[in-house]
C-alpha cells in the first residue's frame, strides 16, 4: 500500500473517528508540553550546595530563579518528576482517547477488507490513524511549548527569572520526545488490536473465560520488601544512584500491584454481586464485571497510580512536620534555637504541597480519561442497552446498573492504593529523632481520607456526566442494523 493511500485511509472516517483523532492529539500535545517542562527543568544547571575551608556555605553560580526549587540543585530533580508523574495521567488520558468509537472505526476496517484490503493492512491503517494523531498532537505540543516560554519569560524586581525560560532541552531530547507520544500510541493502538481479526463481515474478538488471578499481590509485596531492602542500606551504602533506583523500584512494583491488581478486584466484586445482589441492576452490574473484569485496570489506571504517589507524598509531609516538632522540643529543652529546620519547615512542606497540586491535577485527567471510557463502553454496547430497554427495562436501571460497575470496584481499589502508599511512607521512617527528642510519625489518617474521598468525587461526577450519554443511547432507534 502506497504512503499516499495509507495517509488517505487513516484520515477517512465519520465525525466520531474525527473526534477520536482530535481529542487523541489534544492529550498528545498536552503530555509534549508537560514532559518538555520536566526536560527543561533535568536541564537547569547552577545551584550546586558546597562548605568552604571556613565553613561558610556557598552555591554555585548558574540557576538564577526566584523559586528555591529551580534555583537550589538539590531539589529541581523532585520538580521534574513531579512533572513526569503528572504526564503519566494525561498519557493514560490519550491512550482512552484512542478506544473511542472503536465499534464504528470497526465497522470501516471490516469494509476496508471488503474492499480487498489484507488483515495486514487494515491493521496498518488503524494504527497509521494513531500515530498521525500523536504526531499531529506532537507538534502541536512543541509549538505550544515555545509560545509559553515566550509568554512567561518575567523577571522580578531583583532580576531573576519566576520560570526557567533562558533555558532549553538539547536537541536530542526534543526529537525523542516528541517522537515517544506518537511510538507510544502506536503501540498502544496495536496492542488493542493484539485480539482482532478483522474479516470482510465484521471483526471477530477472542475473549477470555477464565478470571484474573491475586497475583498482582505478590508484585505489592515484592515492592514493599526491596523498598524496605534499599532504605535499610541507604545509609552505609556509598553507591547513591543504586540506592535510588531500587527504592525507585520498590514504589513502581507497588503501583503495578495495585494497578493489575483491581483486575481481580473488579472480578471478585462481579461475582459477589451475582450472588448476593437482589436488584436487577446489581446483577446487570455483576455480569459486566465478570466479562471484563480488566476494564478497572485500564480506566483507573492513572488514577490509583496517583494516588498510591499522593499517600507517599503525605507519609513525608507528615514526617518533615514530626521532623520540626523535635527539633522545637530539642530546642525547648536545650535552648538553643538553631537546630532542625527552623525557618525551613514551611519551605519544604510547600514543596510536597506542590506536589499534591500535581497529584490533584493528575486525577483530575485521570476523571476525564475515565470519562471518555465510560462514554465510548455505553456507545459500544449501544444496541444491547436499547433491546433492555425495549423489552422493558427501565431507563433508570441502566443508569443504576452503570453506576455499580463504575464506583464498586473504586472503593476497594482506592483502598488498596492508599494502604499500599501509607505502607511504602511507614517504611521510609516511623519515628524521628532529635538529640535526645524522638517522635512517632503518626500516620496522617485525615488527609489520606482526604484524598481518596477526592478522588472518588473525581470519578463521581466524571461517572454521572457519563450517563448522559446513556440517554440517547438507549432509544429504540439503535436496533436499526448498520
Amino acid at each position: 500500500m502506497k504512503p499516499a493511500t495509507l495517509a488517505r485511509l487513516a484520515v477517512a472516517g465519520n465525525r466520531t473517528d474525527h473526534l477520536r483523532t482530535a481529542l487523541t492529539a489534544i492529550s498528545a500535545a498536552l503530555a509534549v508540553v508537560v514532559l518538555l517542562c520536566a526536560a527543561t527543568v533535568f536541564t537547569i544547571h547552577g545551584g550546586d550546595e558546597y562548605v568552604t575551608e571556613n565553613g561558610e556555605s556557598l552555591r554555585t553560580p548558574g540557576a538564577n530563579y526566584s523559586s528555591a526549587l529551580l534555583a537550589e540543585a538539590g531539589l529541581r530533580p523532585g520538580v521534574g518528576i513531579a512533572l513526569i508523574l503528572l504526564a503519566l495521567p494525561v498519557l493514560a488520558l490519550a491512550g482512552q482517547c484512542i478506544r473511542l468509537g472503536a465499534p464504528a472505526r470497526d465497522r470501516r476496517l471490516a469494509a476496508i477488507r471488503l474492499a480487498g484490503a489484507t488483515p495486514g493492512e487494515a491493521v496498518l491503517i488503524a494504527g497509521a490513524e494513531t500515530v498521525m494523531a500523536g504526531v499531529l498532537g506532537s507538534i502541536g505540543g512543541l509549538g505550544i511549548f515555545l509560545l509559553l516560554r515566550v509568554l512567561l519569560e518575567r523577571r522580578n524586581a531583583e532580576g531573576q527569572l519566576l520560570l526557567p525560560a533562558d533555558v532549553l532541552p538539547p536537541v536530542l531530547v526534543i526529537v525523542v520526545l516528541l517522537a515517544l507520544v506518537p511510538v507510544l500510541a502506536g503501540l498502544v493502538g496495536a496492542l488493542l488490536l493484539r485480539r482482532v481479526v478483522i474479516s470482510p463481515l465484521g471483526v471477530v474478538r477472542r475473549t477470555r473465560e477464565d478470571g484474573p488471578l491475586p497475583w498482582p499481590g505478590f508484585l505489592i509485596f515484592a515492592g514493599l520488601v526491596l523498598f524496605q531492602a534499599a532504605e535499610s542500606v541507604k545509609w552505609i551504602n556509598n553507591d547513591v544512584n543504586r540506592v535510588a533506583t531500587a527504592i525507585g523500584s520498590g514504589i513502581l512494583l507497588v503501583m503495578l500491584g495495585v494497578v493489575l491488581g483491581t483486575g481481580w478486584i473488579t472480578h471478585t466484586t462481579g461475582r459477589l454481586l451475582q450472588r448476593h445482589g437482589r436488584r436487577p441492576a446489581m446483577l446487570l452490574a455483576g455480569r459486566r464485571l465478570m466479562a471484563d473484569p480488566w476494564s478497572g485496570s485500564r480506566t483507573l489506571a492513572a488514577l490509583l497510580a496517583s494516588v498510591v504517589f499522593g499517600a507517599i507524598a503525605l507519609g513525608y509531609r507528615t514526617e518533615l512536620s514530626t521532623q520540626a516538632e523535635a527539633y522545637r522540643r530539642l530546642n525547648a529543652l536545650t535552648g538553643n534555637e538553631g537546630s532542625g529546620l527552623g525557618g525551613s519547615e514551611g519551605f519544604y512542606t510547600g514543596a510536597v504541597d506542590l506536589v499534591m497540586v500535581a497529584i490533584g491535577i493528575g486525577v483530575t485527567v485521570a476523571a476525564a480519561g475515565m470519562l471518555v471510557s465510560l462514554a465510548e463502553g455505553i456507545v459500544a454496547r449501544r444496541r444491547a442497552y436499547a433491546a433492555l430497554t425495549a423489552v422493558g427495562v427501565p431507563k433508570k436501571t441502566l443508569s443504576e446498573s452503570v453506576l455499580w460497575q463504575s464506583l464498586l470496584p473504586l472503593i476497594p481499589a482506592l483502598a488498596l492504593a492508599l494502604v499500599a502508599g501509607a505502607g511504602i511512607a511507614r517504611l521510609s521512617g516511623s519515628e524521628v529523632a532529635a538529640g535526645q527528642v524522638r517522635l512517632a510519625v503518626p500516620v496522617p489518617l485525615e488527609r489520606l481520607a482526604l484524598l481518596g474521598a477526592g478522588a472518588f468525587l473525581a470519578m463521581l461526577v466524571a461517572t454521572a456526566i457519563g450517563l448522559l450519554v446513556l440517554r440517547s443511547s438507549t432509544e429504540v432507534e439503535e436496533l436499526r442494523a448498520g
